[in-house]
């Protein structure tokens, strides 16, 4: 008897580190096939690029974002087939950007392999835009959404500048070309804002900078088979859900140049009635932005095989 309701959440690119998944590897079957099943399709190492290459080599780009959806579905297999949460739960899913793709293959709507070529492709892609312009992002905390907004729309005189992820609210992530990044920084200071964050990433995410990158990925996307979910997946674009095919591709093609509205997503899950929550993947981002979301959430973090023990002992 389905007695609550849980949804699984996916992270995105930065949660990335050598060693994620390793102890899934060791120690279970199911983990170990997802692992070298990615191995097969992408044409080589992925146990080594996540266990053993240096932080540096996975930090790329096209490396990283295979890495952690091969990850994320390598545990997400052990708990599938090892604990009583498909029997006993009504599920959805959400990701965070790079997640979005995890959890459609948690749905059924993408399949494994599929979702393998296309994040490595995607990372090709975003490498590439990366490359040819002078971007970055940098996080506002302290100010709400429509300050930033508000913020971003004057410095656009200057170039792209937008808001990129509504992470929770007061942390706004903003992309754009760098130099109108550190005047918008300086003036989000002078509005009040607490803390003014460059991240380390080495592009425009999220903005009409990744537009090249969005239109080539747009083609993969139209070639790649979907389906309709077997549960309901929230996406990014407009913290809505999706479930007819082509409406997937076409969130999955907007994601990349339009802003990730992660926190709105986390409040269209609670509203609908989901109050058991599962990070699935590397690292904690997604469990610390709950905290800042809805303190009142449950939710439990899947990165470690000790992790997964105790997530099951206290169900």
């Amino acid at each position: 008897m389905v007695n609550k309701k849980a949804a699984l959440l996916f992270p995105g690119q930065g949660t990335q580190y050598v060693g994620m998944g390793k102890d899934f590897y060791v120690k279970f079957k199911e983990s170990q096939e997802v692992f070298d099943r990615a191995s097969e399709v992408l044409g080589f190492d992925v146990p080594a690029l996540c266990f053993s290459k240096s932080q540096e080599e996975l930090n790329k780009t096209s490396m990283c974002q295979p890495a952690i959806l091969v990850t994320s579905i390598a545990i997400l297999e052990v708990l599938r087939k090892n604990s009583s949460l498909w029997k006993d739960a009504s599920l959805a899913v959400a990701g965070l950007s790079l997640g979005e793709y995890t959890a459609h293959v948690s749905a059924g709507s993408l399949s494994f392999a599929d979702a393998v070529r296309l994040v490595y492709k995607r990372g090709v892609f975003m490498q590439e835009a990366c490359d040819s312009t002078q971007g970055g992002m940098v996080s506002i905390i302290g100010l709400d959404d429509e300050k930033v907004e508000q913020i971003c729309k004057e410095m656009a005189v200057h170039g792209v500048v937008c808001a990129a992820n509504y992470n929770s609210p007061g942390q706004v992530v903003i992309s754009g070309e760098k130099t109108v990044l550190e005047k918008t920084s300086l003036l989000a200071k002078e509005r009040g804002a607490r803390m003014v964050v460059p991240l380390k990433v080495d592009g425009a995410f999220h903005s009409e900078l990744m537009s090249p990158a969005g239109s080539k990925l747009s083609k993969e996307l139209d070639l790649t088979p979907f389906s309709k979910p077997s549960i309901p997946i929230v996406a990014n674009v407009h913290a809505g859900y999706v479930s007819e095919p082509d409406e997937i591709k076409t969130s999955l093609a907007r994601q990349l140049n339009s802003p990730v509205r992660w926190h709105q997503s986390i409040h269209t899950l609670i509203r609908d009635g989901f109050n058991q929550f599962y990070e699935i993947g590397p690292g904690k981002t997604l469990s610390g932005l709950m905290k800042r979301i809805d303190p009142a959430q449950k939710i439990k973090n899947i990165d470690t095989v000790e992790a997964f023990e105790n997530s099951m002992s206290s169900n």
